[in-house]
């Protein structure tokens, strides 16, 4: 059924000019609408534009077939495009997150970092690893590490926000953000007695920097301000092959050490250096049984550590111990010419954790497992 409008009258379109302002309008329209159509004039039309189609250049129709393809497909795309929403500062720091920048501080992605990789199947993976172990050697003395991967969500959710270790936390240890050097003293000792060659190696090691910006082995962290380098010799129970090649004395000297954490993704040695004017960003270490020590090397004034709201100030030649499970931060603002702050980190064991759960740590979280 098609809708057919009538012609006016002639009388209608012959209206007088001066009618009154309302009587023009509707004249106007009437005249408007007047260009309709009727049945045959549609078909006129219709067959008229076939014809002109019939005495066109083929060039000239293919051209207009490309345009309206391109036409329907432009159409076709952004039909499909979902509207952008504005970018918030939330928004922004949702995608740094996302991307492995949380409080300033990198984190990879790597699927064999136990820290970074944060999945709902970690504590089952503990468990049968834990499992494992008993199987192989005994359950004996394996109470708290069973208690602690059976009800790892709630103690890690109840923990105060002063102390929040990210991946694993061993109920019933002392919590206390520094020890004395009594905590592991053979260790402190011994470091302590070896500070010149490690200092020695650290300076042959820092020469480089004269020839590029970051020499091989060298890693440049992310901070908020400044910058902060490590040479690490030990990476997450992983030994570097090619930096322990450059510090000989210092990778030997490692196997001496009593507690110290070699055979675990907790285990890391390095060195760690400070240019003025860098802050590193408050954050949680991954786990609460070992705690780190820092062998001062080279540190100039105004250089502080913060582990739980405590300050502390390195001392060249001594050890410092602390429990970085706990929210921590360091900073260096010390004037240019002062120079870099610069210790040698070393992760120990917790002095509470006994001999038995620290092979059992070994086993369940060994690099690569």
């Amino acid at each position: 059924m098609v809708w057919v409008l009538l012609r006016p009258t002639r009388t209608d379109r012959r209206a007088p000019l001066h009618a009154p302002t309302h009587r023009g309008t509707t004249m106007s329209l009437e005249w408007l609408m007047g260009w309709s159509w009727s049945l045959d004039g549609l078909r006129d039309f219709i067959a008229t534009g076939i014809q002109s189609f019939r005495d066109c250049d083929s060039t000239a129709l293919a051209a207009v077939a490309c345009f309206l393809v391109l036409f329907v497909w432009y159409c076709y795309h952004v039909g499909r495009e979902q509207p952008r929403a504005y970018t918030t500062v939330n928004a922004l720091m949702q995608s740094a997150e996302a991307n492995g920048v949380q409080n300033g501080y990198v984190y990879c992605h790597s699927p064999e970092c136990v820290r970074c990789t944060h999945h709902d199947g970690l504590n089952q993976k503990l468990y049968h690893n834990l499992q494992e172990y008993a199987k192989r050697y005994s359950w004996s003395g394996m109470g708290r590490i069973h208690k602690g991967i059976r009800e790892q969500g709630r103690y890690l959710n109840s923990r105060p926000s002063i102390q929040k270790p990210e991946v694993f936390f061993l109920p019933d240890l002392p919590t206390t953000p520094y020890f004395s050097r009594d905590a592991q003293k053979h260790d402190v000792e011994l470091l302590e007695r070896n500070f010149q060659t490690i200092l020695c190696e650290f300076e042959t090691l820092y020469k480089a920097f004269s020839n590029c910006s970051l020499p091989q082995g060298w890693k440049m962290n992310s901070t908020p301000s400044g910058e902060w380098f490590t040479f690490y010799l030990v990476n997450q129970g992983m030994c570097v092959p090619r930096n322990c090649r450059r510090c000989p004395r210092t990778y030997r000297l490692l196997g001496s050490l009593r507690t110290c954490i070699g055979n675990n993704v907790f285990g890391n040695a390095c060195i760690s250096v400070l240019s003025p004017g860098t802050v590193i960003a408050e954050h949680y270490g991954p786990t609460n049984i070992r705690i780190r020590c820092h062998l001062g090397l080279k540190t100039p004034s105004n250089c502080e550590l913060v582990v739980g709201g405590e300050p502390q100030c390195w001392a060249e030649g001594r050890c410092l111990l602390f429990d970085d499970s706990f929210l921590h931060t360091a900073f260096h603002e010390g004037a240019p010419e002062d120079g870099p702050r610069v210790v040698f980190m070393v992760d120990l064991w917790h002095p509470n954790v006994a001999a038995a759960e620290r092979q059992a740590l070994d086993f369940i979280f060994a690099p690569g497992r």
